[in-house]
């Protein structure tokens, strides 16, 4: 069934919610830049179910238009009243690689006690790889909220800057599994970098690991 823009455009400004939720999910089904123009419509929805169905499809349609998606992904992220949507735009950031926003994402870690957030920032420096990144990435280490290390733990690893082996390395001790886990998966990152030797003796041992989810994946990173 083809379905117009025109009706997608109405729905979109449907009293419904469930009318608007649905037309959000039928922009995937139309030409990407009709889409990109429609969805716009609606990121300041009066739901937040709506509005973070929308924002969450930045994350592709948004290559339409980086700039403009710049600017409206920096709006939700810093203005939403939900704290899942400020999440949401933190992750669509990092989809189109929007280096640029690292000032903004920095920013709102530091103003925000919303965990979700936090931890979608965290996980947005790592697809961005910005070396600057750094310093923030080793303040969620010491985070309170287990799910915000174990996004930072992994976002070091992504950035495979030589100074985060060193943060990294203790987590070998950790009583959580997944928190092994994610520092194999991690240093599995360096494996192929001129630290490799650096985080082989930290595999090695993971590899014998109690948990068999542990060694596996330590396993598969070594030569």
């Amino acid at each position: 069934m083809v379905i117009a823009p025109d009706q997608i455009k109405q729905q979109l400004a449907s009293e419904d919610l469930g009318q608007r939720l649905r037309a959000v999910n039928l922009l995937r089904e139309i030409e990407p830049a009709v889409a990109f123009e429609l969805i716009q419509t609606v990121i300041g929805d009066s739901s937040a179910r709506v509005r973070y169905a929308a924002i969450s499809q930045f994350s592709t349609l948004g290559t339409q238009d980086k700039d403009t998606a710049l600017t409206l992904l920096r709006e939700a992220l810093y203005h939403d009243s939900e704290a899942d949507v400020q999440a949401a735009a933190a992750d669509s950031i990092g989809a189109l690689q929007l280096v640029s926003a690292y000032d903004d994402l920095a920013t709102v870690y530091h103003k925000t006690s919303e965990w979700i957030v936090q931890m979608s920032i965290i996980a947005c420096l790592g697809e961005l790889g910005v070396s600057r990144g750094f310093e923030l990435l080793k303040q969620a280490l010491q985070s309170e909220n287990n799910l915000v290390v174990l996004t930072a733990i992994g976002a070091l690893g992504e950035l495979k800057d030589p100074r985060g082996i060193s943060l990294l390395l203790p987590f070998a001790n950790s009583d959580d599994w997944q928190v092994r886990h994610r520092l194999a998966q991690a240093l599995g990152n360096y494996v192929q970098t001129p630290q490799a030797d650096e985080v082989m003796p930290t595999l090695t041992l993971l590899a014998q690991d109690t948990s068999e989810i542990v060694a596996e994946i330590a396993r598969y990173h070594l030569p």
